[in-house]
């Protein structure tokens, strides 16, 4: 199967994904998703699968994107994907990968995930049968000649030492950061709520931490985002970890901000629990750049109003990643054509 063969049934994939004749079929889907996973709802799970048909399956975006690399792999080999769960199809982009590149998949796939990504490799499989000898669901990974893994620091240990011989990709725990100025409007503030609440938080993508000046005035943020309080206080799961976390902060004498489903802590650790966001203070810029340069290696990726440092999201940008964001920064395209 040549290349133009592998683009064009990716391209059909992404005319599926947004045809309106499929939204029931992908309705379903998503409800059989949430059942399998409380975290993914149906409206979580139904924007995930939209912005995956719209940044990564159109034509022009998957024919620039391919048109950096090479055609064919000089042998295609078979590669072991280790795929993370945290939040809906998040294994989409490295599936994409590898089967563009020309290579064989081997997926690993998360309990928390399954239904999505199963069902995927089937809709692909259906739509272009030759992908069925390029596709495989496995449990282990043992025929595999290079590895993509995605895990916590601490499986990531175990990725390192399981597949220290062949060549690999080793993903770990990342988050991302929000740099205001203290000069943002609070019309800002909703696509900025995105970037820290969608998917509950849940992905290295989502906003964790906040930089801002020294003083900053937390009050019109909150006040901006305290409308959306019943879309999560619904879910029982995130309403449970907002309780446990403002009675420990109540217990404690943590100070704290509170919309009543959100609260804002001061704290030097990057990654939040799940409905509390962490904030750090700053004097100058200049200070501020060098806070995010310290830390370029736990972090994902930066966003900030109007996207005003040079290398920064603006905001409400952080949750729809392009072909070109690679996790971690490693081209994984690059990765699959040296092998």
């Amino acid at each position: 199967m040549l290349k133009a063969e592998r683009l064009q049934t990716f391209v059909a994939l992404g005319n599926f994904l947004r045809a309106a004749d499929s939204q029931p079929e992908l309705t379903e889907l998503a409800h059989r998703a949430h059942i399998r996973n409380n975290w993914f709802t149906v409206s979580n799970t139904l924007r995930a699968i939209d912005a995956i048909a719209r940044e990564f399956l159109a034509e022009d975006k998957l024919s620039n994107w391919l048109g950096q690399y090479r055609a064919e792999p000089n042998v295609p080999q078979p590669v072991g994907v280790v795929m993370a769960g945290n939040i809906p199809a998040v294994g989409f982009h490295d599936m994409l990968c590898v089967l563009l590149s020309g290579h064989k998949l081997l997926a690993k796939l998360s309990t928390q995930d399954f239904v999505l990504i199963h069902y995927f490799i089937q809709k692909i499989k259906e739509i272009n049968p030759a992908f069925s000898d390029a596709i495989e669901e496995v449990e282990r990974l043992n025929a595999a000649s290079a590895y993509i893994a995605t895990g916590s620091n601490n499986t990531a240990r175990y990725f390192e030492y399981y597949f220290a011989k062949k060549p690999h990709i080793i993903r770990r725990n990342r988050s991302s950061v929000a740099l205001l100025m203290g000069e943002e409007a609070e019309t800002e503030f909703l696509p900025l709520g995105h970037d820290i609440l969608d998917y509950y938080g849940l992905g290295c993508r989502s906003v964790s931490t906040l930089l801002v000046p020294e003083g900053y005035d937390f009050v019109p943020l909150l006040r901006t985002l305290e409308p959306q309080a019943s879309e999560y206080l619904n879910n029982h799961k995130y309403q449970n970890n907002y309780d446990y976390n403002k009675s420990i902060y109540l217990v404690n004498g943590v100070p704290h901000y509170d919309n009543g489903y959100l609260l804002v802590t001061e704290n030097d650790a990057l990654v939040s629990p799940i409905s509390v966001l962490y904030y750090e203070t700053y004097k100058t810029q200049d200070d501020a750049r060098q806070w995010l340069t310290t830390r370029t290696e736990q972090i994902q990726v930066v966003a900030s109003a109007r996207g005003w440092l040079p290398g920064s999201l603006s905001f409400g940008q952080t949750q729809r990643p392009g072909l070109t964001d690679y996790a971690d920064g490693i081209d994984t395209m690059a990765f699959l054509d040296s092998l």
